[in-house]
């Protein structure tokens, strides 16, 4: 019988990230990943190469006559989670079939490489291609031994249960397998649970102001900013997971943007926030912490889109002469200058005019871009486990997080659909933000930026092209894992690893080079780099708010649990 229990889903897990990186994206499903001509950009050259075309073809003929007589000696990668199975090397038609699969994979992939595309669109195409090679696994077929003993072990029922799944699943957005059991866990009980107060609150944003868990707290409060299109408890993950919860306990004052979330039968009224209304929000909310902390600077922390918003933040107070009142930055999972796949243009402003005609940005749709994107983690196993056997999704605080999804207003969408389409931050002043033209290079912050070096989205590369737009100090934080999971990495997590070293401009390669691999979490790290720009240690505040600014709700506030 399976098991009722089943463990957490780690690669899914791995695999996820926020859909802030897909904000610029357009045709959701596997046809988008072959947009903007890949797909006949490698026709054409297979065609002027059918040398190249008709030796791979023989290669792969050759070996699936030796797996056809049992000779051939593929295996599946250690860790190839779809061939874990014993059945799938035991049993000799399940082996031949394995095999068979792998080879032809291989042997795409193979023309990917050899068929001279620019790198945009290899990189394209491959994820075409593992998208292909996962529909065709017999692994997401019903010859699936789990499945199997799935169908035998309930006598039939777990096809009935799958079969109202899929129906249930596909009458509404996202129309992918559910990523995690919406049951499981409570917002403000099981995830988001850090004890604080919202201390302000706007038409935009509630402010958060967490207890402080120990007598002595540093003078520098420190500001989360969230992502747009997922809640802000990815830095609230759940106990244990949590990196508020990490950070007041060391005695650092936290405090956490939570973005309302825009309401859909008022467009009017949300359509038009855009980058200046969300930056004009940070500001707010470093005046309201800064007041109540009695502090004339903030620490600023920034998770995806929230670390592009604080990037021009960052500029627009360099211009005016105010960036006194950042005394560091943290901007993690964020991309400032896209240069490994950019977005493709028609489809990035064919999901900008949909915007506009509706007033916002659905996030929900994106899941099913993100499954596309990652499908051997985030797609098929699902579906298996999902359609094919008829079980429950699996209890995750990640994937429930990334599922628990936002809008983002038609005016927020555009403005940054033209940051990643034209890079305009690379260029100084070719971007503004509340009337001033922004220059990342008069920005002497330091700054840590902290990337997944398994992101499939979000290249880390491209991550780290942001230190050489920043004039201040850059230390660059690779850490093992997805978006998500590279950012919910607590000290003694299994596994756990990051490289860590400042970073120069230009290309990675030197500072991969340097940066040694260190066992554990990077937030050990960032706190004694975070503690050293914080001030000194003086009294905990002894109420929440103060100041004329009074508790108005227990955290997580009413803005993140708005649908």
């Amino acid at each position: 019988m399976t098991d009722p229990h089943p463990p957490a889903p780690a690669a899914a897990e791995a695999a996820a990230t926020g859909l802030d990186a897909l904000i610029a994206e357009g045709n959701p499903g596997p046809l988008g990943l072959l947009s903007g001509g890949s797909a006949l950009r490698m026709a054409a050259s297979l065609a002027a190469r059918p040398g190249t075309l008709a030796r791979h073809g023989v290669g792969l003929a050759a070996e699936l006559a030796r797996i056809g007589a049992g000779f051939s000696t593929l295996v599946p990668e250690a860790d190839d989670e779809r061939y874990a199975d014993p059945a799938w090397t035991r049993h000799p038609l399940l082996r031949r079939l394995a095999q068979a699969h792998l080879a032809a994979s291989a042997t795409a992939d193979a023309l990917v490489s050899d068929v001279g595309l620019d790198a945009t669109d290899e990189a394209r195409l491959r994820a075409a291609v593992a998208v292909l090679s996962g529909a065709l696994s017999p692994s997401t077929s019903p010859l699936n031994p789990a499945v199997l003993r799935a169908a035998v072990d309930t006598g039939g029922t777990s096809a009935v249960r799958g079969v109202r799944k899929l129906v249930n699943d596909m009458a509404a957005p996202p129309r992918t397998p559910v990523p995690a059991a919406a049951g499981t866990f409570e917002v403000g009980a099981d995830v988001g649970a850090t004890p604080g107060a919202v201390v302000l609150r706007t038409p935009v944003f509630e402010l958060i102001q967490y207890l402080p868990q120990t007598e002595l707290v540093h003078e520098v409060p420190l500001l989360l900013v969230p992502p747009v299109l997922n809640r802000f408890y990815v830095a609230d993950l759940a106990p244990g997971r949590s990196i508020v919860e990490h950070l007041v306990r060391a005695g650092v004052q936290v405090f956490a943007l939570s973005w309302r979330n825009p309401d859909p039968a008022s467009t009017s009224a949300h359509a038009h926030w855009d980058l200046d209304t969300y930056g004009q929000a940070v500001l707010d909310a470093m005046d309201a912490t800064e007041h109540v902390s009695r502090t004339h600077s903030t620490f600023l922390m920034a998770f995806g889109a929230g670390g592009t918003i604080t990037a021009m933040l960052l500029a627009h107070l360099a211009a005016t002469g105010a960036q006194h009142r950042v005394a560091a930055a943290t901007l993690a999972g964020t991309v400032l200058d896209a240069r490994s796949v950019p977005p493709d243009p028609v489809a990035a402003r064919t999901a900008v005019a949909e915007s506009e005609r509706t007033g916002h940005l659905d996030g929900r749709p994106l899941l099913a871009e993100l499954a596309w994107r990652a499908p051997d983690a985030l797609l098929w196993p699902q579906a298996v486990r999902s359609y094919l056997c008829g079980e429950e999704p699996l209890p995750s605080e990640v994937l429930f997080w990334l599922a628990d999804t936002t809008r983002a207003p038609a005016g927020l969408h555009r403005d940054l659909v033209d940051v990643a389409l034209r890079a305009p931050l690379s260029v100084p002043g070719a971007a503004s933000l509340l009337g001033t033209p922004l220059d990342l290079a008069k920005v002497d912050r330091d700054c840590y930026l902290v990337a997944g070096a398994a992101d499939p989205v979000t290249a880390w590369r491209d991550a780290y092209a942001a230190a050489g737009l920043f004039g201040g100090t850059c230390r660059f934080v690779l850490a093992t894992g997805g978006h998500a999971a590279s950012l919910v990495s607590p000290p003694g997590g299994l596994g756990a690893s990051f490289r860590a070293a400042c970073a120069v401009p230009g290309e990675p390669g030197p500072w991969l080079a340097e940066a040694e691999d260190q066992p554990g979490s990077w937030w050990t790290d960032h706190l004694t780099w975070l503690t050293a720009r914080s001030g000194a240690l003086q009294d905990a505040p002894p109420e929440l708010g103060g100041r004329g600014m009074h508790a108005l709700a227990p955290a997580p506030g009413a803005y993140v649990l708005g649908r």
